[in-house]
């Protein structure tokens, strides 16, 4: 008897580990283990009402993924928000590419075709849009200078900070910080 591994989307937080945990507990299902995009289950899929699971996890945000290449995009978008934080801490972190690939143990060139083709985008613009949505949120808490911010998420300078965030959200910095009505995307929603 195979015990079930589910993958799940738009997980990416510990709030969304806790969610679906919860779900899960609910639907009747002995939980072994809820990580970033996938469950652990302590029983044969057979056992599982995949139907009745999907319906209960969309009215939380989620859904289960089926096919392999959506469950590996899914890897990759949950692994660079992992990223970004090593990205952040470190002070010169390995590449985009070789976090990935070593992550995955799969080349970088087969994780960037895959990633591509499922949503519409480069891991590159995907990791980017990443990045502007944490300078958004350093921003809004006001505790760092621009340059701060620019340092921590190693941009070159602060003039290549400012050209990024206007290029993504079409806002200086200024006139963002300045709007009342700032708007800050999810990041399961960013593509």
């Amino acid at each position: 008897m195979k015990n079930a591994q589910l993958h799940i989307k738009n997980m990416v937080c510990p709030r969304c580990i806790s969610t679906v945990t919860r779900v899960l507990t609910e639907a009747g299902l002995p939980v072994a283990a809820v990580t970033l995009g996938e469950a652990q289950i302590l029983a044969p899929e057979t056992n599982i009402d995949f139907d009745a699971l999907n319906q209960a996890l969309q009215q939380e945000g989620f859904e289960l993924i089926y096919d392999r290449e959506t469950q590996l995009s899914e890897k990759i978008k949950n692994l660079l928000i992992h990223y970004l934080e090593h990205f952040q801490t470190h002070y010169e972190p390995v590449t985009t590419s070789a976090f990935l690939s070593d992550k995955l143990n799969l080349p970088y060139q087969q994780l960037s075709k895959v990633f591509s083709r499922q949503e519409g985008t480069t891991i590159e613009k995907y990791f980017i849009r990443l990045k502007i949505e944490k300078v958004k949120e350093l921003l809004s808490y006001n505790q760092l200078t621009l340059s701060e911010i620019a340092y921590q998420l190693k941009y070159s300078s602060v003039q290549h900070l400012s050209n990024q965030f206007k290029k993504v959200t079409g806002f200086s910095v200024s006139d963002y910080k300045n709007s009342t009505a700032a708007p800050r995307t999810s990041l399961d929603s960013l593509i």
